[in-house]
Order: structure tokens, then sequence, then C-alpha cells
């Protein structure tokens, strides 16, 4: 069987083997003065602590090790041998305390050394460097010389970046002219000229003295600029987060979705807009400063549950949160908002109890990032609408961003529903629950609609009594609604009179006749076993039938905090079991087969 190698790991086996065989052929490991022993111990003790105490340059965070500065002022005044003796010893010591670092790379950076060493020295040599001079009537030889030394190891480095990740030229092209980059390599160049050339003034007058006064240099530069670097990582800390919730603020959000936009991606990424909702009612009722508390309470809920994923949660304005989520798609976004909304609807906080939903909630809007997409404000304008249709459900919902979205506002019958919208929100001051049901159930019955051979006035009866139906409910005493225990039999028989109170209700309102039969007769079952009249099969009302499904499947999902409800799946069983007997037959399919289409990121969540 053939064994096909990598080409970046053939490259490193070149460089290693080319760098071990020209360190083997320059070695002289014979070193007559006792003096000589001393000196190469004291250069491996000064590269073992450079290496430690290494420069953090400011902004990027990259290091800078100075140890390149001991080798270079040892190739100066004392050759080759002494600096590769140094290299073989120090590289010993590494190999040994860091062990967990791989073999390969010790030895990669062992053979990457030798080579410059080499390199440069006979570089030095060969432009009129003297061994062992320190006047520096010309610097020529000692730039010209680090200058091969540097221009080598970005070389090695570079080809074999460039041979594992395999950029685009573009890529490469972007990236070598980075002004940051440039900056960073001409400081790095020059630090360790000035460096090389300071040591080198010193170990000529005073050997072991001169490398203790320069480690002290070294030292008290690399705390210097590690608390520098320190004190800056705070402040662009603080510059990102929001104050009160802890979360990043609105400019770093968009900076970091700016950016992610500009990168060549072709793993999915998705944003997210995440609204507090009736924050401004818990403030009325509880004060700002609780409001305030609510909001930090938010973010650190946010915090914990993003902390242990690449995900960017921030604070987008007011009540208002942005999430971004790299490498994520829509459907397991969904997946993990719903998640998260579900157990923040069951986390106490004082003074929710008294707010509509009845506990902390939000209502969120998800987009994906598509090929094409033109701005990041394409991007949150798309997941604003979502989110303005999760509200409009009646909040306390996740919406994935659909281009075909149903919005009332482009319904041709926009107009009748807005005016029953306004006899529907009478809901919201005594149960918000069943303001959010009829909500569904008229999102539901306009999709189901569609799919129905239904004529024009047949889909308007339909959609509008589906958001109607309950309307009786308002004569219902709030203490019966809101009941979360099982109803007595005569509260049972008062909450099974909704659907007389609501006939008499739109009855007064001459010009909504058809839509009374959907109203009165929405609870009739198939079998003859329902209310108010008993009526069976073909002697309900088609639509009746169909608004039966349609409620009765969202009733079963229908979720409260602290309570335990059907999921889709579990609602989608229940009615196929029922089909023949609760529910007519002939439109439970069609209803199932536009659950599971369009509502697969539900499915795909439980």
């Amino acid at each position: 069987m053939k064994v096909k190698l990598k080409s970046e790991n053939v490259y490193i086996a070149f460089i290693s083997l080319l760098g071990i065989l020209l360190f083997l052929n320059h070695l002289n490991p014979q070193v007559e003065d006792l003096s000589n022993w001393v000196l190469i111990y004291t250069l491996v003790g000064a590269i073992l602590l450079l290496n430690h105490f290494n420069i953090i340059i400011p902004l990027s965070g990259n290091t800078l090790s100075m140890d390149s500065s001991i080798y270079l002022a040892g190739l100066f005044l004392f050759g080759l041998k002494i600096p590769l003796l140094a290299l073989g010893v120090s590289s010993i010591v590494f190999l040994m305390i860091r062990f967990k670092l791989a073999w390969w790379k010790h030895l990669f950076n062992f053979a990457n050394y030798s080579l410059m060493l080499i390199c440069t020295y006979y570089t030095f040599i060969l432009t009129g460097g003297t061994v062992g001079e320190t006047d520096f009537p010309n610097i020529m030889p000692y730039a010209l010389s680090l200058s091969v030394y540097f221009i080598l190891n970005v070389m090695i480095m570079w080809v074999y970046f460039y041979l594992a990740q395999k950029p685009s030229l573009k890529t490469i092209i972007r990236t070598a002219f980075q002004k940051q980059l440039i900056q960073e390599v001409f400081t790095s160049y020059l630090c360790t000229l000035v460096l090389a050339l300071v040591l080198t003034i010193l170990i000529s007058q005073q050997p072991i003295f001169g490398i203790f006064l320069f480690l002290t240099l070294a030292i008290m530069l690399s705390f210097a600029f590690r608390n520098f670097f320190n004190l800056y990582k705070e402040e662009e800390a603080k510059a990102k987060r929001d104050f009160l919730t802890g979360l990043y603020n609105h400019g770093y959000f968009k900076l970091r979705l700016d950016e992610m936009l500009s990168e060549n991606r072709r793993k999915p990424f998705c944003v997210a807009l995440i609204d507090l909702d009736d924050f401004k009612k818990y403030n009325d009722a509880n004060g700002h400063i609780q409001g305030d508390a609510l909001l930090k309470f938010f973010g650190t809920f946010m915090l914990e549950k993003t902390n242990d994923n690449p995900f960017i949660a921030a604070r987008y304005g007011g009540e208002e949160f942005g999430l971004i989520l790299p490498g994520v798609s829509k459907r397991d976004s969904f997946t993990f908002l719903n998640k998260i909304r579900k157990e923040i609807n069951d986390t106490y906080f004082t003074g929710v109890e008294h707010s509509p939903q009845g506990c902390i909630s939000f209502s969120a809007g998800i987009v994906e990032y598509e090929n094409g997409t033109y701005s990041s404000s394409e991007l949150l304008s798309k997941a604003d609408k979502a989110l303005y249709f999760a509200k409009s459900q009646g909040k306390n919902a996740i919406q994935v961003y659909k281009e075909d979205q149903v919005y009332h506002q482009d319904c041709q019958f926009a107009k009748e529903i807005d005016a029953l919208e306004q006899q529907l929100q009478i809901f919201l001051s005594k149960d918000v629950y069943t303001y959010q049901h009829s909500k569904r159930v008229f999102f539901y019955a306009t999709e189901m609609s569609e799919r129905l051979n239904l004529s024009i006035e047949e889909r308007r009866t339909l959609i509008l009594g589906a958001l109607i139906h309950d309307i009786g409910k308002l004569e219902i005493p709030r203490d019966i609604i809101n009941k979360k225990g099982k109803l007595d039999p005569h509260e049972w028989e008062m909450m099974k009179k909704h659907v007389i109170y609501g006939k008499e209700i739109i009855s007064s309102i001459k010009k909504y006749d058809e839509l009374l039969p959907l109203i009165e007769l929405h609870h009739e079952r198939y079998d003859g076993k329902g209310y108010p009249y008993g009526l069976k099969e073909a002697n309900i009302p088609k639509l009746a039938r169909i608004l039966c499904i349609i409620d009765s499947f969202d009733a079963m999902t229908t979720e409260r905090p602290y309570q335990k409800t059907k999921t889709f799946t579990e609602g989608i069983t229940e009615l196929r079991t029922c089909a023949g007997h609760q529910f007519d037959p002939h439109y439970v399919e069609p209803f199932i087969q536009m659950i599971q289409e369009n509502y697969g990121d539900k499915l795909a969540g439980e």
C-alpha cells in the first residue's frame, strides 16, 4: 500500500536534515580553554532565561525572544564554534524541559537556527566583517548579516505555513502587506540588531558581567512590556464591553460582524437579535434600578450560556441583545436559542410574576449568512424582520428569517386582520397566553390555507376565524382562564361557554357573520363527542373541522413557564392517533406535512 506524504512533512524533513548536516560539518567540540566552556554555559543559561522572559509586542500580543541577540553577539565576537555549541546544548535542555512539545518541532527549530547562524556567519565574513572587532568602523557587515538571519527565518517559516495551509494568492498578498505585520518585522529586526551590538560591546569588555548586565536589562524590558501589554488589554477589554451587562457592546458587535463578512467564509454563521419582552412595563412597575438589575441578570445568563462556545454575545442597545454564532446553521441556532429561552422562562427573578408573560421571556429573530450578502446592515435588517415577526406572534418566540415569510401586512386581507387584532389585543391585559395562542393559530391557518384547494372567500374565512376564534374567553373570569391546575366540573362548564360568548360578540359586527361557525363550532369533534352541539363528521362545517386540528395542535404544544408541554413530535403523534375520532382524517396529514416543512427547525430542536 502506497503512503502519500504531505508536502509540509517532506519540507520539515528536508530542512531538518540540511540543518543537522551543516551543524555537524561546522561543529568542533574541542574547546581548549576551560574559560570558553564557562562562557558557553553562561550563554546557554542566558538563552534559557531569555526564552522565558520574552518581550510582548504591544497591540498584537506576539512575542519577541531576545535569544537571537545572544547567538549573534557570540557570532560577531567568537566566530561560529561557540554559538553552535551553545545552540546544541540549549536544544538538548529544551528537549528535556519542554518534553510535551513534539520531537519534530524541537528538531525543526534546531535545524532552523543552525541554517541561520551558518549563513549569517559567512555573510558577515564575505561582506568584510571581522570576528572580535568592536570598533564598528563599517556597520554594513553587521546590518547585512543580520538581514540574512531574518530573511532566512521568515522564508523558512513562511514556506512551512504555506505548504501546511495552502492559502489563496489573495490571502498571501493581503497578509504580506498588512501594515501591522510590516511594523512588527521591522521592530524585531531593529531591536535584535541594536541589542546584538550592545551585547557585543558588553561581552568584549567583561564577558560574564556583560552578559549579566544584558540579562538584567532584557528581563526589566520583559516586565515593562508585559505590564504595558496587560494594561492595554485591560483597557481594550473595557472598551469592548458593556458596563452594565458585561457583554460586548454594540460597536464591537458590529465590528466583528463586518470582519466576518469580509472574510472568505466556507462555514455558515448566523446572527440573532434578541429582545426582552415587555421590559418597559417591568421598568415602570419595578423602577429603573430593578430594571438595570434585570438587564445585568440577563447579561450574566447570556455569558454563562455562550462561554463554552465561540459565540459573540453583545448588548445591542437598551433591552435588545445581539448574538453571532460562527459555524452554526440556522437550525442549530434555533435549537440553541429555543433551549435557553425555555430555561430563562423557568428562572425566577423578582417582579416578573406581574409581567404579562408571568416570567422572564425574550423574542428573537435569526438570519443565516448566505453568499451574496452585501453588508452587515442587510443581515441585521433581516434578523430584525424575523424578530418583529416573533413579537407579532405574541412574544416569547424564536423566528428564523425566511424570504417567503407570510406577514399579515402583505396579506390581501390585511385591513380586516388589523381591525380584528384591535379586538384581540384586549387579551394582553387579561390573558397573554390566549393572545399568543390566537396569533399562532392565525399563522398556522394562513400557511394551511395555501396548501388546500380553497376559494378566496374560504381562505379569508379560515384566516380571520382563526385569529378571532377564542374571542369569547373575554367573558370567562380571569381566575378560571389562568388556573394552573385541572378545572372543576362547574369551571369546565363555564369555560365551554366561551364559544357561545364569542358568537354573541362577533354577531354584533354584521360583516363577520361568515366567521360565526368557526367561532362557535371549532370544539366540535369528528366523532360527535365535542361541544356545544355534539355535531358529527360532515355536519360540522369544513372550515371548522380544519380549525379544530390547528387549534388543538397549538393548544397541546403551547408552553407555559414551570410546566411541561408536548413537543411538536408528540403533537404530531397525537393528531395521527386521534384522526378519525377527534379530527377529520382528510385534513390531518396535510397539516402535519405543513408543520414538518415549515417548522422543521422546531422539530429538529426537540
